[in-house]
């Protein structure tokens, strides 16, 4: 087990804002990318979190993240819409496709919405809780453009990415369901988040680079690679594909059908519906259904080991206020890579430390 830094919220977006200023980022854009980073791992999400920044620097200095990009409408239907990230970071390019999406849901019931060309757009779940938020359903379906890092179920190496799966619902004078998970068993930035710990996987996560069972999260990092395995065996395996067929081949125009290139660039193609649940249903009779629904699901006793049942939603809402109240551990290999980041975008290392009061 690595050091671990325990760092208050305010300290590391002061941070890593130094360090994203190494992009030439605008004002908004640090602004935008860092609070969605430090979000994920407020929401316990560290593989989405912070610790992406090592790898979006190598991918900026081949040329494969695009600064202060802006998403662009390539075709506009009313209530869809077909639009290029242009490379640009995830953390506005998601931003700014939600605000497009729930415009057009506010205005026509309903929006369909297919985003290409999208530089790693973090945590799906901040798009579906952006919809919630003004009380609407969303629901999307992600591809990966990167290094395949899953193995189809029953295959033996990997061919295709983590393809994420989320769903926002709005419950009526409750806490929103949102349910938001990588289609493999774990996100691949969790065997990164492992391997800095030099902690081991659970079994039934991975395989190594011969196909072979593993519990060593080096194989979700380092060559020779492995590959992760779906969640719920084939069933996981249909959905990432069809995350792979809607978010890439239809939304983004670009499915995975070959090895990696070796570049350090992930993008993401994202296929988006939002819709206005009142414009289908009688708001009233929605919000007694539905909160006798959750009272049902939650008055089952809890199994050993179990506190309670917990919905979508609520681990990541209870973490973020633990983090919050206690601050945000981050490892010490993470540190060092970001540390390395910075000094790579001609940023200090020494001030990244002064302002995380490291």
């Amino acid at each position: 087990m690595t050091q671990v830094h325990c760092l208050p919220a305010p300290r590391l977006r002061a941070a890593m804002s130094e360090l994203v200023r190494g992009f030439g980022s605008e004002t908004r854009e640090v602004e935008q990318v860092v609070e969605n980073l430090v979000e994920a791992n407020l929401t316990g999400h560290d593989s989405h979190g912070v610790g992406m920044l090592p790898r979006y620097a190598d991918a900026w200095l081949e040329g494969g993240l695009r600064p202060n990009a802006h998403v662009a409408i390539r075709t506009d239907g009313g209530a869809m819409l077909a639009l290029d990230g242009q490379a640009g970071f995830g953390q506005v390019i998601g931003h700014e496709t939600m605000r497009l999406a729930i415009e057009r849901a506010q205005r026509h019931g309903s929006c369909i919405v297919a985003l290409a060309n999208a530089h790693h757009l973090g945590r799906i779940g901040a798009w579906a809780e952006m919809a919630v938020a003004e009380g609407l359903v969303a629901l999307h379906l992600v591809n990966v453009i990167s290094r395949p890092i899953v193995a189809p179920w029953g295959g033996g190496a990997a061919r295709f990415g983590t393809n994420p799966f989320t769903l926002g619902i709005p419950v009526p004078g409750g806490e929103p369901i949102v349910l938001d998970f990588a289609t493999s068993v774990v996100a691949q930035g969790k065997t990164r988040v492992a391997h800095n710990k030099g902690e081991a996987l659970a079994p039934g996560r991975l395989l190594d680079d011969r196909g072979r069972p593993t519990t060593d999260p080096k194989y979700g990092v380092e060559e020779p690679l492995g590959a992760l395995l779906t969640f719920g065996e084939y069933k996981g395996f249909g959905l990432a594909l069809a995350c792979e067929l809607l978010g890439g081949a239809l939304a983004a125009g670009m499915a995975v059908h070959g090895p990696a290139d070796g570049s350090r660039r992930v993008l993401n193609g994202m296929l988006t519906i939002v819709f206005d649940p009142n414009r289908l249903a009688d708001v009233s009779v929605f919000a007694r259904e539905a909160q006798a629904c959750l009272d049902w699901v939650r008055s089952a006793p809890p199994q050993p080991g179990f506190e309670r049942v917990r919905l979508a939603g609520e681990p990541e809402r209870e973490c973020r206020a633990a983090r919050l109240a206690h601050g945000i551990p981050l490892d010490a290999t993470t540190w060092k890579e970001l540390l390395a980041a910075a000094q790579k975008l001609g940023r200090s290392p020494s001030e990244l430390n002064r302002l995380a009061g490291i």
